[in-house]
């Protein structure tokens, strides 16, 4: 499918260095955006940018802590008056700590809120705050299906997930006027070096499809593990014309792993 909408608009993607950030960025780069990747990891995005450049794309690199409010509001502008006006912004930076609650450290729950909520709304508002001026935008959070489900030894990551969901709602309710669209895609497992992270066997994949009594967790019906290639096709169609109606709306791509809830 062609989507329209995307093509020349400067696109702000977090996370991007790996995962489903990269995912997302290599394909609205294909779809003609100008891309401006964020993330701390400045060799794996160098290299991004370069490999990008290399096949005709735009793309430019921006190392910053998604989770530093004076970094993030640096970094947009930095974007607006250097790249161009930002139209579209993927929050898809993430962390995730796992372990039980009595044994999950404080640093460890701070980190997640840090990135996955405070960081989502750092950058939303510094990036929403300009496209308000235009009269026209984008936003597409990443959230996670375990938002809506609890996972055992998942508590920060899922709160912390659930949160971003409900602030980029509220995104969308305040900004409905002025035309900018606010959605969320939310994974399930998806094999990316977070989710790997997780295993503790070589069958990794195998036991995340087969679900677990044990962990009251259900399998994936459709019985495969997603790629981040699946997460980003969710987040382009959000961004693109093709959805132009579509806002405060919560894709969950994850297989069935949650039976639709």
């Amino acid at each position: 499918m062609s989507y329209t909408g995307i093509d020349g608009n400067v696109a702000v993607v977090t996370g991007a260095a790996q995962g489903i950030g990269e995912a997302v960025a290599r394909l609205l780069a294909q779809y003609g955006a100008i891309v401006a990747l964020v993330d701390q990891q400045e060799a794996a995005l160098s290299q991004l940018v370069s490999e990008l450049r290399s096949q005709g794309h735009q793309a430019v690199a921006c190392v910053a802590d998604v989770s530093d409010r004076q970094a993030v509001e640096d970094t947009v502008q930095q974007i607006e008056e250097n790249v161009g006006p930002i139209g579209i912004l993927v929050n898809a930076a993430g962390v995730l700590h796992a372990g039980t609650v009595s044994e999950l450290k404080d640093e460890e729950w701070m980190r997640t809120f840090d990135v996955n909520t405070h960081g989502v709304f750092y950058m939303s508002r510094a990036v929403v705050r300009n496209m308000s001026k235009r009269q026209t935008g984008a936003v597409v959070t990443v959230g996670s299906n375990a938002a809506s489900v609890p996972r055992m030894h998942m508590s920060a990551y899922a709160a912390s997930k659930a949160a971003s969901t409900m602030f980029t709602k509220c995104l969308a309710l305040e900004y409905a006027n002025q035309h900018i669209r606010c959605n969320i895609v939310s994974p399930g497992s998806t094999d990316t070096p977070m989710q790997r992270a997780l295993w503790q066997e070589e069958d990794g994949a195998e036991a995340v499809i087969a679900g677990s009594l044990k962990t009251y967790r259900l399998g994936i019906p459709l019985n495969r593990m997603a790629l981040p290639s699946d997460i980003a096709d969710a987040v382009i169609f959000l961004i693109s014309d093709q959805a132009r109606h579509i806002t405060m709306h919560n894709l969950c791509v994850d297989g069935g792993a949650t039976l639709g809830v």
